[in-house]
């Protein structure tokens, strides 16, 4: 029979919920300028079963962490609805609890109980987390977040937040109520899922506790932050002391898997189509606290999610996101590019202009999968360094020889907020009828933060490949405070300059950016802040000659609900020195044109059972005009089940100076259902109809749980020419895998 709480227990527990509603009163304070609070860990006394209830007398042993203070809707100000987390620890794992109290518990908003959901669980819903910084380094941290009904998500944040990767998956035990007072959260993680410095005596830890109250769109932090910054801004987080000297683990996961696919469609080959069975295995080994080996064995993509249709008028080439579980993890040891840190203003340039390194450029060519072989990644920290190695090798596939892809990159961090760094890349083409054909990079970066407002991010890099060798660099400095923000930026890409393992939007340029704006809060009821802005963005060729310039009037507005609006007023002049086509029959011939283009938008807030978004632009589109909408619908009537839906239209009309008027549509409709039946058992299903190809792709994907970080997948894909009524690609894919941890 299990223990009676005992009376310090329920006292704990009664007394603040017989407040609940009247919130924390105070003076709002300036978080920038409080001192990190401090907490101590606690061995429990007794055993805890994890079930959500905290009704263990070992729980009224813990420190009580209650003083959470706003960073939005009122920065500063104590949160209104009350928190009390707690820490204990015993020889195996780390427990951690929540009561997070509310006066409407009708009002909790839970948008899905599915793991790892895509930007919900730390955004759009109630929610409590936890970073842990456990070399107590103030750059790096682990994070976990948890929603009233059980849902998680989990990650790992490098650089104080700059590189982000939610690809990491703990072992973890959690479970939640919900009770008239609000609800409760209960978690333990054994200590080898973390990875820390068993000999540090005493073991102390960064950390900071977050409590979302959504329907309010309020956030708040016990180690305060400002309305910019986030949880895993460990520079500023707290401390978490007295935590025990823990014996390291083997720390060894083994993930075999095994796999049975059906392949048919016209645009298959003959090899490519029927029945094929194939296995694999991937190894994780923690060499050191602080180092981590990753070895995969025949590495299979089918469970990952579809690449999306998406729609491209201009010149340049589109970015697809990565996918991969195995090449996400980790991902922001490699992070090299132009890359934009949070809280930073607008930069003029982001990762989908330049990745040095876009780890799509491994087993995909020409949205294709390419079989891999198998490879490595080692990644860790050596008192300041940062590390990275990561070597993989893929299979000859149609006609093309098999290739070797090396990646190393070194980092080291200086002042707290700074860091300075290498990477190396070589993709080399092997076998004997390759011909040796390479493509080498090297690049170094300089990133600052200083006094929490002034942002340094700066890079040279250098390629080498078959067509030549050229250079691209970059250096940006903004400045974001309580009110204003401002950038200035200058980039420079050789025309020759051709990242192998990379992506790059566009080439041969100079660029120049500059922007200025402010966020003031102000006193309009609904409003949380406005943001008027001005940019100015012109790029040259390396000769000084005007290719693009975009002058922008801006004006945004964020709502206290979570909505926004923005509306835009561009200037734009295009210098085109090549005809491109935009459509089939549909081409832009070479000119220096001149338009302006005018668009808004809204965002409803993500907390109500109905949001989406809708937007509207038009104006000039080089010789004619262009008029676009695009609209999202999202439908949630609980927890288990969401279903989506979204149009892009484009209605586009040329008028050449000469020769015939044209005109024609580039739309674009999906349609998404997503249910969760538990936290262990999803079902996900999408539909993509591009008007433009006439072609429908249909992706259905069953996922079961069936031990921890174990699945079991059924996935299947098809993608069809409606006027011809053909099927191109059709697969039907079973997916075992099984971890067995020692």
């Amino acid at each position: 029979m299990r223990p009676r709480p005992s009376c310090a227990l329920l006292a704990i527990a009664v007394l603040p919920a017989l407040a609940r509603g009247q919130g924390q009163t105070g003076e709002a304070v300036n978080p920038e300028r409080m001192p990190r609070p401090e907490t101590r860990a606690v061995r429990a006394p007794s055993p805890i079963t994890v079930d959500g209830r905290l009704d263990e007398p070992a729980w009224a042993a813990a420190t009580p962490i209650s003083e959470f203070i706003q960073a939005q809707p009122h920065t500063g100000a104590p949160a209104t609805e009350r928190t009390v987390a707690r820490v204990l620890f015993d020889d195996g794992r780390l427990y951690l609890s929540a009561i997070c109290y509310d006066s409407d518990r009708n009002g909790l908003v839970i948008k899905t109980i599915e793991r790892d959901y895509p930007n919900v669980l730390s955004e759009d819903m109630d929610s409590f987390g936890v970073s842990f910084d456990t070399f107590l380094d103030r750059r790096s941290s682990f994070l976990f977040f948890v929603n009233p009904r059980g849902g998680v998500k989990d990650g790992q944040t490098f650089n104080d937040g700059t590189s982000r990767d939610y690809g990491w998956d703990a072992i973890m035990d959690v479970r939640t109520t919900v009770h008239d007072s609000g609800w409760t959260v209960e978690m333990a993680i054994p200590w080898n899922t973390l990875r820390f410095d068993p000999t540090r005596d005493p073991q102390s830890w960064g950390v900071n506790f977050l409590r979302r109250v959504r329907r309010k769109n309020e956030v708040a932090y016990w180690a305060p932050l400002a309305r910019r910054d986030r949880i895993f801004l460990m520079s500023q987080a707290g401390t978490l002391l007295d935590l025990p000297r823990v014996p390291a683990g083997r720390n060894l996961w083994v993930k075999p898997f095994a796999l049975a696919r059906r392949a048919t469609g016209s645009s298959f080959t003959p090899a490519d189509t029927g029945n094929h069975g194939d296995g694999g295995l991937d190894v994780k080994l923690g060499i050191t606290p602080r180092t981590t080996l990753d070895l995969t064995w025949r590495t299979d993509f089918s469970d990952a999610d579809v690449d999306q249709e998406q729609i491209n008028l201009t010149r340049f080439p589109t970015f697809f996101p990565e996918q991969r579980e195995f090449f996400l993890e980790n991902s922001g040891t490699f992070t090299f590019g132009d890359v934009t840190a949070p809280g930073a203003p607008r930069s003029g340039a982001s990762l989908r202009d330049f990745t040095f390194f876009h780890t799509r450029s491994i087993g995909l060519r020409g949205g294709r999968r390419v079989p891999l072989f198998g490879g490595g990644r080692l990644t860790g920290r050596a008192g300041a360094y940062e590390f990275g190695f990561l070597n993989v090798h893929s299979e000859a596939f149609e006609g093309a020889p098999p290739e070797n892809f090396s990646v190393a990159r070194v980092r080291r961090n200086f002042l707290g907020n700074a860091d300075v760094g290498l990477l190396l890349m070589n993709r080399q083409a092997t076998g004997s009828a390759s011909g040796g054909v390479n493509h080498r990079s090297v690049g170094a970066d300089l990133n600052l933060r200083l006094a929490q407002f002034l942002f340094v991010n700066s890079y040279v890099a250098h390629t080498r490949a078959p067509t030549g060798s050229d250079e691209a660099a970059r250096l940006s400095i903004g400045w974001r405070d309580r009110v204003w923000d401002a950038t200035a930026m200058v980039r420079h890409v050789g025309d020759a300059f051709t990242p192998g393992m990379g992506f790059i939007r566009r080439k041969g340029l100079r660029q120049w950016y500059a922007t200025v704006g402010a966020h003031p809060r102000v006193g309009i009821p609904g409003v949380l802040e406005i943001n008027p802005f001005v940019e100015a963005d012109y790029l040259t060729d390396l000769s000084g000659r005007r290719l693009t310039w975009d002058g922008t009037l801006g004006f945004g507005t964020t709502f206290r609900d979570g909505g926004s609006l923005s509306l835009r007023l561009d200037d734009i002049h295009e210098l085109l020195e090549q005809p491109f086509q935009v459509q089939p029959g549909a081409s832009i011939p070479p000119g220096d044109y001149h338009f302006r283009e005018a668009s808004a938008s809204y965002t409803a807030s993500d907390g109500r059972m109905i949001s989406g978004s809708i937007g509207v632009s038009g104006g000039g589109y080089f010789e004619g005009s262009r008029f676009s909408t695009n609209g999202t619908l999202s439908w949630q009537p609980d927890y288990h089940l969401t279903l989506d839906a979204s149009v892009a239209r484009n209605r586009v009309t040329l008028d050449p100076p000469f020769g015939p008027r044209t005109e024609f549509t580039a739309n674009l409709y999906t349609g998404r259902v997503r249910y969760a039946y538990s936290t262990r058992l999803y079902l996900s299903a999408f539909v993509q109809y591009n008007a433009d190809a006439d072609q429908v792709v249909t992706n259905v994907r069953l996922n079961v749980i069936h031990a921890p970080l174990s699945d079991f997948f059924l996935v299947f894909t098809e993608r069809r020419d409606v006027l011809a009524d053909v099927v191109l690609e059709r697969v039907v894919t079973a997916k075992l895998t099984k971890l067995l941890a020692f």
